[in-house]
């Protein structure tokens, strides 16, 4: 009786499966994730071009059931229907219910596996030709190879495409293709150097991990090793910078110490080896430290833009040993308003190469009305300083370069080669389009990945790869609906918060530059813009703390100049009711200085000053200087007065706080005259009659000379 109802529950579960495959196939799906996994390793050709091509696809089977496995076959799934679009390939690759796989289960493209020991692994392979799998034209056709066991499904199959590409007629159109790839990272000094040992000072030390092994900078060399010379280059100049300044001893901030670091050779040769393969490689350096440019637009802090790209150019030019291009910009995460546009065309003065292009997420410049074809990659913005290219990278193209999770290279490289045609090979296109790709400024890439999709885009013959800035508008832009800047992309910038201190820092910087004769750029000009970086949109409590320091450092700068004797217990004496009072300023500086003084009386009833500074008054290196401030006191006045003394610039800014400094009135002016008056007439009297007794005295003695010699 037990036998009779375990052959008939046998026969149940067959028939359910045999009634409802998709629920039986999820439900083994589902468990034999954890038990069998299957893999593509390869295609080969990846795109067969003839009906009679022999397609030969090989992988692996692994058991980690944890038991011995038989009865295993894998074969290959399959429709003679090609896909009708992007958005259906996209949701076929998602899908995961069984009921959406192609159709047909080969009977010839198949091989049975010998039984399987748990944790064991078995390689197979087969072939299948276009004309056997009922490949009628050019296009994109979905694959799938599933394992079946005992003649059931018993794990979810692996989903693929195959491009079937015969000679057209017309022939296909070329697309263009510029791929952009970012090398970009965080600010990781604050101040360039630390103001005591004047050792380049670190906020912390990931730079050093990032630059070897399979960090990922080093992984971003790996790639530009081998990558194609159309490729362009985004270049972060403030990384270069930071770079550079490992290669000697430096500093590294841990909390309230530093500690000294040695000099790292291999940030010499992460820098040598971008500088050799990127030497025909187009290169654009992004502004110095990546700023948040719509954040600086929004925050009125308008100067920073363009100092960052005119400093992004120079270390760029500078490190790299070659010119780079600062004409297109890239916005943090491809986002940007009108405003922000205005200020980039408006960033630099004429006769520099100004911001002509912008590089823009697809959600920031979208169709309008909407297309149901891959519109071209390049349009035009209208600016304030005249009309700009915008180039909007395809968001699925992008996403291959940057997967959100680790898959297989195959799997990318197919889905590239799939999306690509399917895009050459659109209704209604008759001329090349062109089409950007851009990861994410701060990616993280495999650089297996990357490099057989860049090599595979090079080998299409629907693809041309091109330079960015050779994608220009044409003939085959679409409409779009000008700039989308939502609420939430607001959200994301810098706040208002946290750049207001930046802001004041940055104008109190500023003057350490005005302040000095030659009005050279200021020392802090690079450590203000790392603070207005966009990477610390997500990280802004360590923002502020690289705030804090270079506020320190630019205040410990400040004071190096001062009024001498501007302490509450130094006075200054006006002898009488008028006179010049000193008032000395030290430069503790190693550059000379040129500045004004400015003097206020603080109760003009009781004291007035009278002075007015011709021209500025210069003080050498570390040396003082003295101006004499004429004041004036109220008749009969004594006691104590103060003034207020403030430092400025050349072009009349306030240089430091003002100074309050007291002045002691004596206050007898007029009695003093009489007093000096009767001393000097008693004086006089006095030599006077000095005089008269010595002249006497002198007659006396030569009467009395005579009569002796009389006597004689």
């Amino acid at each position: 009786m037990i036998r009779k109802a375990t052959l008939l529950a046998a026969l149940l579960a067959l028939t359910v499966v045999a009634t409802a495959p998709g629920a039986a196939a999820t439900k083994s799906a589902k468990a034999s994730r954890q038990t069998l996994a299957v893999s593509i390793a390869s295609i080969s050709p990846q795109v067969p071009t003839s009906q009679t091509d022999v397609i030969k696809f090989t992988g692996t089977l692994r058991n980690d059931s944890g038991a011995p496995q038989s009865g295993l076959r894998v074969r290959l799934r399959y429709t003679p229907q090609k896909l009708p679009d992007r958005v259906t390939m996209a949701a076929y690759q998602t899908d995961q219910n069984p009921a959406t796989l192609p159709f047909r289960a080969s009977q010839n493209s198949f091989m049975d596996i010998p039984a399987l020991a748990a944790g064991a692994q078995a390689r197979w392979e087969f072939t299948a030709t276009p004309i056997q799998l009922g490949y009628g034209s050019f296009g994109v056709y979905p694959v799938a190879v599933e394992v079946i066991q005992n003649g059931l499904q018993v794990m979810a199959p692996q989903r693929t495409y195959l491009t079937y590409a015969p000679p057209t007629v017309p022939k296909l159109p070329r697309n263009k293709l510029a791929i952009a790839l970012p090398v970009i990272d965080q600010p990781h000094r604050g101040t360039d150097v630390d103001p005591k040992t004047r050792m380049p000072l670190f906020v912390n030390d990931k730079l050093s991990q990032s630059i070897t092994g399979k960090g990922r900078l080093a992984d971003l060399a790996r790639i530009a090793q081998a990558a194609p010379k159309a490729v362009t280059w985004l270049m972060e100049p403030s990384l270069l910078d930071d770079l550079d300044a490992m290669k000697n001893k430096y500093l590294v901030k841990v909390k309230d110490e530093t500690q000294e670091k040695p000099a790292n050779p291999e940030a010499a040769n992460w820098l040598t080896t971008m500088r050799t393969a990127l030497a025909d490689s187009p290169v654009v350096a992004v502004p110095y430290a990546d700023p948040d440019v719509a954040a600086l637009a929004h925050q009125g802090l308008d100067t920073q833009t363009g100092r960052a790209i005119e400093l992004g150019r120079q270390k760029a030019a500078a490190l790299l040993q070659r010119e780079v291009k600062t004409n297109i910009n890239w916005p943090p995460a491809g986002m940007l308003d009108a405003d922000a546009l205005d200020l980039l065309s408006v960033s630099l003065p004429a006769g520099k190469e100004r911001v002509d292009t912008v590089l823009l997420n697809s959600t920031n410049l979208p169709p309008q009305p909407p297309v149901p074809f891959t519109p071209d990659a390049a349009s035009t913005l209208d600016s304030v300083n005249g009309p700009v290219t915008a180039l909007v990278a395809d968001a699925e193209l992008s996403k291959l370069f940057e997967p959100a999770a680790p898959t297989s290279v195959l799997l990318s490289t197919q889905r590239f080669i799939a999306e690509t045609a399917m895009i050459a090979a659109e209704a209604g296109q008759a001329s090349p389009r062109s089409l950007v790709i851009a990861p994410s400024r701060r990616w993280d890439p495999n650089p297996t990945l990357v490099n057989a999709l860049m090599k595979t885009a090079d080998n299409l013959p629907w693809l041309r790869l091109t330079p960015l800035e050779s994608i220009k508008p044409g003939k085959l832009s679409v409409p779009r609906a000008g700039l989308t800047y939502s609420d939430q992309d607001r959200k994301e910038e810098l706040t208002a918060k946290y750049l207001d201190p930046v802001k004041g820092l940055a104008s109190k910087a500023q003057l350490t530059s005005l302040i000095t004769e030659a009005k050279t750029p200021s020392s802090f000009d690079a450590a203000v813009l790392r603070l207005t970086s966009s990477a610390w949109r997500n990280s802004t409590r360590a923002g502020r703390a690289v705030t804090k320091l270079v506020s320190a450092a630019v205040t410990d700068q400040t004071d190096r100049i001062q009024i001498t004797g501007a302490g509450p217990s130094w006075t200054r004496t006006l002898a009488g009711s008028n006179g010049a009072v000193p008032i000395s300023v030290k430069n503790e500086l190693g550059v000379p200085i040129a500045l004004y003084i400015d003097v206020t009386s603080n109760n003009r009833e009781l004291l007035q000053v009278n002075f007015d500074q011709r021209g500025p008054m210069k003080i050498g290196p570390r040396q003082s200087g003295t101006v004499q401030v004429p004041m004036n006191a109220a008749a009969g006045t004594s006691g104590d007065a103060t003034v207020t003394v403030q430092l400025k610039t050349s072009d009349n800014q306030p240089y430091g706080k003002p100074q309050r400094l007291t002045i002691r009135i004596t206050g007898y002016t007029g009695i003093a005259s009489v007093i000096v008056g009767a001393a000097l007439t008693v004086m006089l009297a006095a030599v006077v009659m000095r005089v008269l007794r010595r002249r006497s005295e002198r007659k006396l003695a030569h009467a009395a000379k005579t009569r002796e010699n009389e006597i004689v």
